[in-house]
């Protein structure tokens, strides 16, 4: 005959449920907690490896890539050297993984987590990428002997944190992703390429449309695309054609001058970045193709490089719901 439970025995399983049930909660909260700061937007979709073939690498989300790529973009733009965008992305990494968040301490927003009581702009501002990118260098720009600094010390003198030293441990992947997002490292960058089916524009003028937004008129000139006085590229540079044999696909070739080789990577870089946002299925340069959804042969040798140029085929489809 079974004896019933003596009171420790029930004390026993009272606590084992309860264990149980804080176990799954906490697993529950963190799970909620991932998905508020990163809006639900999924894991590792992007890596960076070294050019030096040490078998470095960093894994990143797509969104967290295309942030990272406007950042790179919105310096060189600027005419910021290599050392200013490994500050701006070690920073961002260190405020908000990369991705643009709009909430933080009291009053901070965005991918730097600027303050609009601090003069930083406004609400909208701040999570314009773009613009929080830039003003971020407007800043580093009047740090004296920024590029000689420690980048802790460097990123400090622009964002007056509680927590100084913590920009330094985003400095190595900080630089693997400027090496590539800058150009200086080829082929290096890649990413699945998974279509985002919650945004809308896509095709060639998307396309030049985000070319503008992020590197300015001044670097799309340099590439031979001649930029109107309404931000738009005239497409007999920055050329669009049916892409023979892909239905529904459409080409955009941006010129690059010969000599200007990093230009080209950093070009073909940042439209791998933003592959899922603008729908872009291949992307090829200097005898290079990435492709979407090939993560496991990434930047293969290919024979159908535009000549001097970056090849970006696209959906030929706009604002589509």
């Amino acid at each position: 005959m079974l004896q019933p439970p003596t009171p420790k025995k029930r004390r026993r399983g009272r606590l084992f449920r309860f264990s149980s049930a804080l176990v799954v909660l906490l697993a529950v909260a963190g799970y909620l907690v991932v998905q508020y700061v990163t809006g639900g937007r999924g894991g590792p979709g992007c890596k960076v490896v070294s050019g030096k073939d040490d078998g470095q690498a960093y894994e990143f989300s797509q969104e967290q890539t295309m942030n990272a790529a406007t950042i790179a973009a919105v310096g060189t733009g600027r005419g910021m050297p290599e050392r200013a965008v490994t500050i701006a992305l070690a920073t961002a990494l260190q405020e908000s993984q990369l991705v643009n968040i709009e909430h933080g301490d009291l009053d901070s927003l965005g991918l730097f987590q600027q303050r609009p009581s601090q003069g930083w702009g406004t609400k909208k501002e701040i999570l314009d990428p773009t613009y929080a990118a830039g003003v971020f260098y407007e800043h580093l720009a009047k740090v004296n002997d920024y590029q000689q600094l420690p980048l802790t010390v460097a990123a400090q003198r622009v964002q007056r944190s509680g927590y100084p030293e913590a920009y330094a441990k985003h400095e190595p992947e900080a630089t693997l992703l400027s090496a590539a997002l800058t150009g200086r490292a080829a082929a290096t960058l890649t990413c699945q390429g998974l279509p985002d089916t919650t945004r809308a524009n896509t095709g060639p003028d998307a396309v030049r449309a985000a070319l503008v937004r992020d590197f300015g008129r001044t670097v799309l000139k340099e590439t031979g695309a001649e930029v109107t006085g309404d931000g738009s590229v005239t497409k007999t540079e920055a050329k669009s054609t049916p892409s023979p044999g892909a239905t529904g696909s459409s080409t955009v070739t941006l010129p690059v001058r010969s000599g200007s080789t990093r230009t080209g990577w950093q070009l073909a870089h940042w439209a791998v970045a933003n592959s899922s946002v603008l729908h872009i299925e291949r992307v090829s340069y200097a005898g290079r193709e990435w492709a979407a959804g090939s993560a496991d042969d990434p930047w293969h040798s290919t024979a159908t490089t535009a000549s001097g140029g970056v090849r970006i085929v696209t959906e030929r489809q706009t604002g589509r719901k």
